[in-house]
């Protein structure tokens, strides 16, 4: 691996800089090159690929706008004999403390971001002497994502959709609940989901929503900082809403008040926040059944039942 590691990058020193990491799905390892220390992502499954594409398709859409850090993306190589790993920038990072309050003004700026390139774009075109399309930046005007991003190691359905809550049943819960019947054959699950989705239109009456574009997994273990601010790292990136962000935030802790405090003074709550936020934490517990087994059908079940009352 090293060797090609070598020739990929166009260096001539690689050395192990003892910096090293991991999760639930890759491993990870620092080195130093001629142009400096890279961090190293490496996997061996079959989808390895079709998921750091998908990451590195993500850093680079938060990178471009300019709102909160992110390790640079530097390349995606297939290994020889087999699986794949993803080279970026390595970031010497710590645990969040001191910049709780800087991430939640970031993250709510990452997701007022493409509303407000929507808006420029729209004045734009309706100045004297200028037309569609004179500013360079992209916009999103539907949910989705250009490339396929894993949450985890399971692909999600990216297609785009004009509408939010179509995109948000189908691609997203009706998905993962597919991948349940077809592991587990949920009767009662099936059942829930029968009524459930017949009632997903009333927890969005009179919410405006605009395309946000999402870190898409920002649990504790992806946000840290540096001596400079915060950053945030492994995405499962698309253009959502941006209340979707902070379903996971609340389940396995790592957030002070302080970030949830700084964001919603930009991002106030809407009307019903809390229900959807039930709604979109169900998302993320199938997800964590499909990953990890039944230890989380009870959760799952739970939200489903407290919707549908």
């Amino acid at each position: 691996m090293e060797a090609k590691l070598k020739k990929e990058l166009g260096t001539s020193v690689l050395k192990l800089a003892g910096h090293s990491g991991g999760g639930c799905i890759s491993d990870g390892q620092s080195y130093d090159t001629d142009t400096g220390r890279v961090f190293v992502k490496i996997n061996h499954k079959s989808e390895a690929k079709l998921m750091f594409d998908g990451e590195m398709a993500s850093l680079e859409a938060i990178l471009k706008t300019d709102t909160v850090k992110v390790p640079k993306p530097v390349k995606v190589m297939e290994l020889d004999g087999g699986g794949c790993v993803f080279v970026m920038e390595h970031v010497d990072m710590r645990g969040l403390n001191k910049y709780s309050t800087h991430l939640g003004e970031q993250m709510a700026n990452l997701h007022l971001y493409n509303k407000r390139q929507l808006e420029k774009q729209t004045k734009e075109q309706q100045t004297v002497g200028k037309g569609a399309g004179r500013s360079e930046v992209n916009v999103a005007e539907k949910f989705g994502f250009s490339v396929t991003t894993c949450c985890g190691y399971l692909p999600m359905e990216n297609d785009w959709q004009d509408d939010w809550v179509t995109f948000y049943s189908r691609q997203r819960l009706q998905h993962q609940l597919n991948l349940v019947e077809e592991s587990y054959g949920d009767r009662e699950v099936r059942e829930l989901w029968a009524q459930l989705q017949l009632q997903i239109p009333q927890l969005f009456k009179d919410v405006e929503i605009v395309p946000a574009l999402l870190h898409g997994d920002l649990w504790g273990g992806n946000v840290a900082e540096t001596a400079e601010g915060p950053v945030v790292f492994d995405p499962s990136s698309f253009y959502g809403h941006s209340e979707f962000e902070l379903s996971i935030t609340g389940m396995f802790g790592g957030f002070s008040k302080s970030f949830f405090s700084a964001y919603h003074d930009k991002i106030p709550k809407a009307q019903d926040f809390a229900k959807r936020n039930q709604l979109y934490q169900l998302f993320h517990y199938l997800n964590h059944w499909n990953h990890f087994g039944g230890s989380y059908r009870g959760s799952s079940v739970r939200i489903m039942k407290d919707l549908v009352k």
